[in-house]
C-alpha cells in the first residue's frame, strides 16, 4: 500500500511491556541490537523510547523503506535473537501498529 504521494514507506510503532523485574533486561537487550538493526537494508529509522507514563515500557518508532524491508527485518539475526527472549522479557506480545504517512 502506498500513501497519497505514492510512498511505500512503512512506519511502525511497537510497544514492549516488560515482565515484572525484567525492565532493565529488556532495555539492555533492545539497546544491544540498535546498531545492527540500523544497518539493515531499508531501515530508515529505528528509534527506542522509554515511556514517561509507564515506567519500564519501551516504545520503538521505526521507519522502513517498504514492506519488504520490514519483512526482512523480522527474519534478521538482530530481531530474531531479541524475539527469542520475548517470552522471558515481555508481559505480553509486542503491540504493533503500522502507520501510513498522510500529511
Amino acid at each position: 500500500m502506498t500513501d497519497a504521494a505514492g510512498d511505500a514507506t512503512v512506519h511502525l510503532v511497537a510497544r514492549l511491556v516488560p515482565r515484572a523485574g525484567k525492565a532493565d533486561d529488556l532495555l539492555q537487550a533492545v539497546l544491544a541490537i540498535l546498531p545492527q538493526v540500523r544497518s539493515e537494508p531499508g531501515c530508515v529509522a529505528y528509534l527506542a523510547h522509554a515511556s514517561r507514563d509507564d515506567p519500564g515500557v519501551l516504545v520503538m518508532i521505526e521507519t522502513w523503506a517498504d514492506q519488504a524491508a520490514l519483512d526482512s527485518h523480522a527474519t534478521a539475526p538482530a530481531f530474531t535473537g531479541l524475539a527469542a527472549r520475548f517470552a522471558d522479557l515481555l508481559a505480553a506480545p509486542p503491540s504493533l501498529e503500522r502507520l501510513q504517512h498522510i500529511g
